[in-house]
C-alpha cells in the first residue's frame, strides 16, 4: 500500500426583505458541482447536506421538513436506497425522514455513519471490513440502526476512517468497529472488529470530548485537553515521535501542558486546535499539508503560524491532503494539496467558511463535516426572549447606568436571577446602578435574556466581578471563557491579576501558562512593569518552580 497516495476516488422593501430572508435560510451549496442536478426550488428547501464519495459524486441532504434525500453514483450502495443504481434525480430515504440528523461521517468504500439528535446511530454502504458494525461483512443497502453495545447510549459525534468507524457518547465514552489491520479500532489486536466495542486502555477513566479519524488511525481529545491516538503511524500521523503503529490509545506526551480543544485528521496528517487558538500539526507533508513551509514529514507536533490572529476552527478530511482554518476575525486560510498545487504555508483566501476551501480546492471535493443551516423564520422561545431585550415597548423596568437606560422585564429577571428575586418590588420602575459601568451591566442583563456574553476581555473582567458578587456561577465561567479567547501579550498580566482577585483558579492557571509561554514579550509590557508587588512576587516564584528562567 502506498502510504500517502491520493485516493482513487425599482423593488419594494417588503420584496427585498423576503428575498434576503430566503437567501439567509438557504444552505450555500452552489460551489459543490453535484448540486447542479437539483432545481432552485429543491435547493431552497435544503437545511443540511454532505457531499462524499471517492470523487465527490454522492450527496445526502435533509430539507426543512426533515425529509432526507440522496443522489449520485451510489458506489457500494452508499446512498441507502436499497439498490446499487446511480441516480441524477433526488431519491427520498423514507427510513430517515423525520429523524433529525445531528452528525454524519463517511469512509472510502464508501460507508456512511449517521447519528440523530436522539443519539441513535445508523449505518449503510460498503461493509467488506465490518465497518457498518452489524456483525457481518455484507454491504448495507438501506440505513440500519446500530444497537449492539450502544443501547441506552446517546451518540453525539461520529467519525470514519477509510474502513473503520468511531462514535462518541454523551457520557464521554468511545466505541469503534471495522477494519483493524493497523490497530485503528484500539482493541490491542489487529483483528477486524465486527460490532461496536468500547475503547478502554488509557481511556478507561477519561471523559472524551472530541474524536476524529485519519485513513487508518484514530484520535480522541479528553476534557483536560490531552490527546490520545492509536492506529497506523507510517507517516508519523500519531505525533508520538516514531513511525510504529499503536494498537491501543497512547497520550501524545509532546503536548504536555498544552490544552487541546479540537482535533482534525487528513489522509495521513493531523491538526489540533488549542485553547489559546493555536494550531499544531504533524504527520505526512508531501503536499505541504502541515503548513510548516516545507514538505518534510513531522512525527512530533509542530506549530502552524496563521498570522497573529486566534484560530477558532480547523478543518481536514481523511480522504484529502488539504488543511483549512478560520480565525476569530473571520479570515479563512488553506494549505496543502489545493487543486494539484502544493501550498506549504497557510494562504489567506477570500472565502467566508472553511467548507468552501474543500468545495473549490480539495481532491476529491468532499465535505469535511455535515453542512447545516438553521431556519430563521420561526422564532423559538429563546429567540423571542433575545429579541425583547432592551425593548422599551414591552419592558416594565428601566436601569439607569452612566446616564443611559436599559429596558428589561421584571418577571424574566426574577426567573433568571436570585439577586433580582430578593431586591425587585412590583412598584419599581427605574433603578439607578452606580456599582458597574454601562457596558458591563448591559452585558449582564443581556446574558439573562440570551445565555451569552458579548464583551471584550477587558470589560469581561468587570462582568466577572459582577458574577462573583451576584453568585452567578455559570456567568462566571462564561466570563473566564471570554477572557481566555481574548488574551494577548499586552493584556495577559491584567487578566492574570483579575483572575487572582476574583479567585477564578482555572482562569488564573490559564493566564499564568500563557504568560510563561510568551514570557519574553509579556515581561516587556506596561502591564508587567506596573504589576502589583505581591502578584509579581508570587508570579516569579511560581515561574521559577516550573523552570521558566532556566537557560
Amino acid at each position: 500500500m502506498e502510504d500517502e497516495s491520493p485516493p482513487s476516488q425599482g423593488i419594494s422593501v417588503k420584496v427585498l426583505e423576503a428575498t434576503l430572508l430566503s437567501a439567509l435560510k438557504m444552505l450555500d451549496v452552489g460551489k459543490w458541482p453535484i448540486f447542479s442536478l437539483c432545481s432552485q426550488e429543491e435547493l431552497k428547501l435544503i437545511r443540511q447536506a454532505c457531499v462524499f464519495g471517492s470523487a465527490g459524486n454522492e450527496v445526502l441532504y435533509a430539507t426543512e421538513n426533515d425529509e432526507v434525500f440522496v443522489l449520485g453514483m451510489n458506489c457500494s450502495g452508499c446512498l441507502g436506497t436499497g439498490d446499487m443504481q446511480s441516480t441524477i434525480e433526488p431519491r427520498r430515504l423514507d427510513s430517515l425522514c423525520g429523524k433529525k440528523i445531528a452528525c454524519l461521517s463517511y469512509g472510502s468504500g464508501p460507508h456512511v455513519v449517521l447519528a440523530t439528535e436522539e443519539g441513535e446511530v445508523y449505518t449503510w454502504g460498503h461493509n467488506a471490513y465490518s465497518q457498518l458494525g452489524n456483525g457481518t461483512t455484507n454491504h448495507g443497502f438501506i440505513p440500519c440502526q446500530v444497537s449492539t453495545n450502544l443501547v441506552n447510549k446517546k451518540v453525539i459525534e461520529v467519525a470514519c476512517g477509510s474502513h473503520h468507524s468511531m462514535v462518541l457518547t454523551s457520557d464521554g465514552e468511545v466505541y469503534t468497529w471495522g477494519y483493524n489491520n493497523s490497530g485503528q479500532v484500539g482493541s490491542g489486536s489487529t483483528a477486524n472488529q465486527p460490532i461496536p466495542r468500547r475503547v478502554t486502555s488509557c481511556l478507561q477513566n477519561k471523559i472524551v470530548v472530541n474524536i476524529a479519524c485519519g485513513q487508518m488511525c484514530s484520535m480522541a481529545v479528553v476534557e483536560n485537553g490531552e490527546v490520545y491516538v492509536w492506529g497506523y503511524n507510517g507517516n508519523g500521523q500519531l505525533g508520538l515521535g516514531s513511525s510504529g503503529n499503536q494498537p491501543t490509545p497512547c497520550r501524545i506526551a509532546a503536548l504536555q501542558d498544552i490544552r487541546v480543544q479540537r482535533v482534525a485528521c487528513g489522509y495521513a496528517h493531523t491538526l489540533v486546535l488549542t485553547d489559546e487558538g493555536q494550531i499544531y500539526a504533524w504527520g505526512a507533508n508531501s503536499y505541504g499539508q502541515l503548513g510548516t513551509g516545507n514538505k518534510s514529514n513531522q512525527s512530533y507536533p509542530t506549530t502552524v503560524a496563521v498570522d497573529k490572529d486566534r484560530v477558532i476552527e480547523i478543518a481536514a478530511c481523511h480522504s484529502a491532503h488539504t488543511s483549512a482554518a478560520k480565525t476569530q476575525s473571520g479570515q479563512v486560510y488553506m494549505w496543502g494539496q489545493c487543486r494539484g498545487q502544493s501550498v506549504i504555508l497557510p494562504h489567506l483566501t477570500h472565502f467566508a467558511c472553511t467548507d468552501d476551501v474543500f468545495a473549490c480546492f480539495a481532491t476529491p471535493a468532499v465535505m469535511w463535516r455535515l453542512l447545516s443551516v438553521e431556519p430563521d423564520d420561526h422564532l423559538t422561545v429563546a429567540q423571542s426572549l433575545k429579541k425583547e431585550f432592551d425593548n422599551p415597548e414591552t419592558a416594565d423596568l428601566k436601569f439607569l447606568v452612566d446616564g443611559k437606560y436599559i429596558h428589561v422585564h421584571k418577571v424574566l429577571l426574577k426567573i433568571r436571577c436570585e439577586h433580582f428575586r430578593s431586591i425587585l418590588n412590583n412598584d419599581d420602575e427605574i433603578i439607578e446602578m452606580n456599582e458597574f459601568s454601562y457596558p458591563v451591566y448591559r452585558a449582564f442583563l443581556e446574558y439573562l435574556y440570551t445565555d451569552n456574553v458579548r464583551l471584550p476581555p477587558e470589560d469581561a473582567i468587570g462582568l466577572l466581578d459582577l458574577a462573583t458578587l451576584y453568585r452567578e456561577n455559570r456567568l462566571k465561567k462564561l466570563c473566564q471563557q471570554t477572557i481566555k479567547q481574548g488574551i494577548c501579550e499586552e493584556n495577559a498580566i491584567a487578566l492574570l491579576s483579575a483572575a487572582v482577585k476574583y479567585e477564578a483558579q482555572d482562569l488564573e492557571e490559564f493566564c499564568f501558562r500563557f504568560c510563561i509561554n510568551h514570557l519574553t514579550v509579556v515581561t516587556q509590557t506596561q502591564g508587567f512593569a506596573e504589576m502589583d508587588h505581591d502578584l509579581l512576587k508570587n508570579f516569579i516564584s511560581k515561574a521559577s518552580r516550573v523552570g521558566a528562567f532556566r537557560n
